[in-house]
């Protein structure tokens, strides 16, 4: 089951589409040319989770394309109006995937096309979670300074343009492996396809989370974001890189986190075993849980 609300200026709750029939013009520019920019957020008992964080970023991504879309207020309206048709569709279902999609619109229109599609959390998703991942290193072809070289390369936006990174858990899948994360080409630790890096030291009880550092052109985490804040009220030091591959290796525990799979362990790396951490785990997803 997936819903389909389409915001438009004429509804102020936007308007339910048929998602089994077709609803994108071909000559849509998110369809030609992959530009525009998404979103997704994890819904709990109807309540998406985080959603001013994800509606903030969005906003961000929006600047960077230099792309208009509609205002906070109707994406929080349309979203409830997906949630509530969702619901209705599937009343057993407690968990929901919500995205809120913007292109640039069809071709010499001058106005975005906006939509936010609910569905069901994917199985595999769900047993990513308790099973944890095996990964591989791939690198991303960039050095870590790019970002702030070349601004134009929107590595800091959550744009629609995902064919390499779907191309990297795909040669990942291939290889044996469930995920991947990017390293620049100058050797840093950057992200995942689809989620942030998160490693622990637990060091004669000063337990310390890190993740890598921004500025090497990663994208913004809101997970890892609301999960620091909610980590350091709980006595845990924070650091933001640079990491190399070395400490991921060294670490006492290494995940990968996302809205939709929330906190998922690393168990190898390229074929090597890492160390996991039963109890910090427990400790981290219980924050998650609570905060993220």
């Amino acid at each position: 089951m997936t819903v389909l609300v389409f915001l438009d200026p004429a509804h102020d709750d936007g308007t339910v589409a048929d998602a089994s029939r077709p609803q994108l013009m071909a000559t849509d520019l998110g369809a030609t040319r992959g530009d525009g920019i998404f979103e997704s957020m994890l819904a709990v008992g109807g309540t998406p989770r985080k959603e001013q964080a994800h509606l903030d970023r969005l906003a961000s991504s929006a600047a960077a394309l230099d792309l208009t879309v509609p205002e906070a207020g109707a994406w929080s309206r349309a979203i409830r109006t997906g949630l509530r048709e969702f619901a209705a569709a599937e009343p057993d279902r407690t968990d929901a995937v919500v995205k809120l999609i913007a292109t640039r619109g069809v071709e010499g229109a001058g106005s975005a096309t906006a939509w936010v599609q609910v569905s069901p959390v994917p199985a595999s998703t769900l047993r990513q979670r308790e099973t944890g991942l095996r990964v591989l290193f791939l690198e991303r072809g960039y050095d870590s300074t790019v970002a702030q070289r070349a601004p134009w390369l929107l590595m800091g936006a959550k744009t629609l343009s995902y064919a390499v990174n779907m191309a990297a858990v795909r040669h990942a899948r291939a290889h044996g492996a469930d995920d991947v994360i990017f390293t620049s080409s100058d050797g840093k630790v950057l992200e995942g396809p689809t989620s942030t890096v998160l490693l622990a030291h637990d060091r004669d009880g000063l337990k310390t989370l890190l993740t890598p550092q921004l500025e090497s052109g990663i994208l913004a985490g809101t997970s890892q974001s609301a999960l620091f804040a909610a980590a350091k009220k709980q006595g845990w030091e924070l650091g933001y890189g640079p990491l190399e591959p070395h400490h991921l290796l060294e670490a006492d525990a290494v995940w990968l986190i996302s809205s939709i799979r929330l906190l998922a362990p690393v168990l190898s790396l390229d074929g090597q075993d890492l160390r996991t951490s039963t109890a910090l785990t427990a400790e981290l997803t219980e924050l998650v849980d609570r905060f993220v």
